[in-house]
């Protein structure tokens, strides 16, 4: 009958860890030369060379343009948000917002109430 090396459970932890740390630096090595050899990656330009005089300063951003109420931002947000439930951004025809008149006659007979 076979009996164990060890019965210290340090000692037992620790062989567990140094294989897990092993299997973990095997599979990071596995993943670093499958991106070095990888045939789908798109080939990166060169950057451009600037020119020698000195860089010009960037232009200040401009203003979101307003679109019916809603900035550029608001806009962008609500078609990442519908792109993200499975519609093209394409299939958005308006933003705007929706007709509550329950609301609206709720908010005017509790003014008059107080």
């Amino acid at each position: 009958m076979h009996q164990p090396v060890t019965n210290d459970p340090l000692v037992i932890m620790f062989i567990n860890m140094v294989i897990v740390f092993a299997v973990l630096t095997a599979v990071w090595g596995l993943i670093e030369i499958t991106h070095m050899i990888d045939p789908t990656k798109k080939k990166s330009d060169p950057p451009a060379a600037q020119p020698a005089g000195g860089a010009a300063p960037a232009a200040p951003a401009a203003p979101a343009a307003k679109t019916g109420g809603l900035n550029a931002e608001t806009v962008a947000v609500i078609a990442a948000a519908v792109s993200a439930c499975g519609c093209s951004a394409d299939q958005i025809q308006a933003i705007r917002p929706a007709e509550q008149p329950a609301w609206t006659g709720f908010g005017r007979v509790s003014g008059m109430r107080s």
